[in-house]
């Protein structure tokens, strides 16, 4: 990636970041602030194996999907890198899907790295990382980092383990060799020991199960349903977590249909037609 597109990805980043409540460093809760932009914001339970995030555009909406069963600083990261696409891509693409590759970093493709740059810039900046090793980690100068210094890192920017390692080896902060023993200092400890010995936010290591659906998405299951795209359980599950049933709705039912498989694409699949 040229620097004049890395500039470019974090101007967009910071002016986002610019709209956020933050605690001095990190965003608070980026989920709020995705919808305080106007985003859609869909989280689910999907299942470890399932895609991790999407994003498409429909008419002036533009719908975000996390999935809740990753670690919640997976999920806020996952979250980031699709606000990513929406701020870079969404003039050339209606839609993006996300899995582990890209997420990750793996993935070859120049929108995938550049979204993954993005959600850096996004929760992580430059600036307030060195900061925040300046001012509350006195020490850095002399002893370096230690593991218990990136659980209090990853606390404070709402971001995981391994992210707040490669973010300060991009920044040069840190070099290859002092990453592979945080590392190994982070595989004997547990992130979720690390977490708890500073006082931090151990929720960051967990999933967080989360089911947060928006009340227009109602509409778009009643869609489906009454294209037989869904059975009627998913139509109540999703009613439920409204605390609604079927006779609330029975108005704006014109189809019934046999039971069958759902999954999440055929779910929203209205949002597509």
């Amino acid at each position: 990636m040229q620097e004049t597109r890395k500039r470019e990805i974090r101007k967009k980043a910071d002016s986002f970041r610019g709209k956020c409540n933050n605690n001095g460093y990190g965003i608070i809760d980026l989920f709020k602030e995705c919808e305080a932009q106007g985003y859609k914001l869909v989280r689910y339970p999907l299942g470890d194996d399932a895609d991790l995030g999407f994003t498409l555009k429909k008419d002036n909406d533009i719908v975000i999907f996390t999935n809740s069963c990753s670690r919640l600083s997976r999920e806020i990261f996952t979250l980031a890198h699709e606000i990513g696409h929406v701020n870079l891509h969404m003039n050339d693409t209606s839609s993006f899907v996300d899995d582990s590759i890209t997420i990750n970093g793996r993935s070859a493709d120049e929108k995938e790295q550049e979204a993954n740059y993005y959600a850096a810039c996004l929760l992580m900046p430059d600036d307030d990382a060195r900061r925040f090793i300046d001012l509350m980690i006195p020490d850095f100068k002399d002893k370096g980092l230690a593991a218990m210094d990136i659980a209090r890192l990853m606390s404070e920017f709402n971001v995981s383990f391994d992210m707040t390692l490669n973010r300060l080896e991009n920044l040069e902060i840190i070099d290859s060799n002092q990453k592979l023993c945080l590392d190994n200092e982070r595989t004997m400890r547990t992130v979720g020991n690390l977490l708890r010995s500073v006082g931090g936010n151990a929720k960051l290591n967990e999933p967080s199960n989360v089911v947060d659906i928006p009340y227009e998405y109602i509409d778009y299951v009643i869609y489906n349903y009454n294209h037989n795209a869904i059975p009627k359980e998913t139509l109540e599950r999703v009613l439920d977590c409204y605390q609604l049933s079927i006779e609330d709705i029975n108005d704006k039912l014109d189809v019934k249909m046999d039971d069958s498989d759902d999954d999440l694409e055929d779910l929203i699949g209205g949002l597509e037609d």
